[in-house]
């Protein structure tokens, strides 16, 4: 995908040249412009630059273990210096502790590595996604996710079959938004219970197999439960 003058800017903050470039090349071929930094203080001020230049960062990939000043400082550096783009953390430390911390720090989402980069790119673009959302910006990513007899709002969180609106719990509703955002995908329940980011989503990875099974009960009656297909020993996709 080529770039424009809208293509999102991202900061990748890693130290490991080789990560980076990976990561950097394949954001660019979806269309992000990628700015690297290979220090917790580089990133700082590139970030600080931007802001003064009017051209912020609209995300932050962030790693943990940085030369100069740690990811986990430098979070809070971030928010404290008025940086207000979603920051994804990536890191080797698994612990839900970490995890929680990080989050309170100001981090908006936490993916452990090693990560496959389809993930990290789901994980951007939910990050983008809701950040459009919340500023009341105009486009694609705000505007209502419709398949087949389904039409889902993030921004107002309604989903409806047939105009007729069907009451779902905060996970389900999330599950049923990332996976609209990419129809025909195979999401691995993995995928899913990262994407949910909630407290209810976090108790454990199998609870998503649950939530699919109340969705397809409450969407049985409208007769579209067929859409959320199982694909066996990987995960769930949707196809109308």
């Amino acid at each position: 995908m080529s770039e424009s003058a809208d293509s999102p800017r991202v900061l990748v903050v890693e130290d490991d040249a080789a990560l980076s470039e990976v990561v950097c090349t394949f954001l660019g071929d979806e269309g992000y412009v990628c700015v690297p930094a290979f220090s917790g203080t580089e990133a700082l001020l590139l970030a600080e630059r931007a802001g003064e230049k009017n051209q912020p960062f609209d995300l932050v990939i962030l790693d943990l273990m940085l030369p100069g000043l740690p990811g986990d400082e430098l979070v809070g550096r971030l928010r404290t210096a008025g940086v207000t783009a979603p920051v994804i953390v990536t890191s080797a430390r698994s612990a839900v502790t970490d995890r929680v911390s990080l989050l309170r720090l100001g981090a908006s989402d936490y993916l452990v590595k090693p990560f496959d980069l389809d993930e990290l790119l789901a994980r951007v673009e939910v990050q983008l996604r809701d950040r459009a959302h919340g500023e009341g910006r105009e486009g694609r990513a705000a505007a209502a996710l419709r398949l087949g007899r389904w039409e889902l709002d993030p921004a107002a969180r309604t989903f409806a079959v047939n105009g007729e609106p069907v009451r779902l719990t905060r996970t389900e509703f999330d599950i049923l938004a990332a996976m609209m955002a990419e129809p025909g995908r195979v999401f691995t329940k993995r995928a899913l219970f990262e994407l949910a980011r909630n407290e209810e989503a976090l108790t454990e990875e199998r609870t998503i197999s649950t939530h699919v099974s109340n969705l397809r009960a409450k969407l049985r009656p409208t007769g579209t439960d067929a859409y959320l297909q199982t694909v066996w020993g990987i995960g769930f996709k949707l196809e109308a």
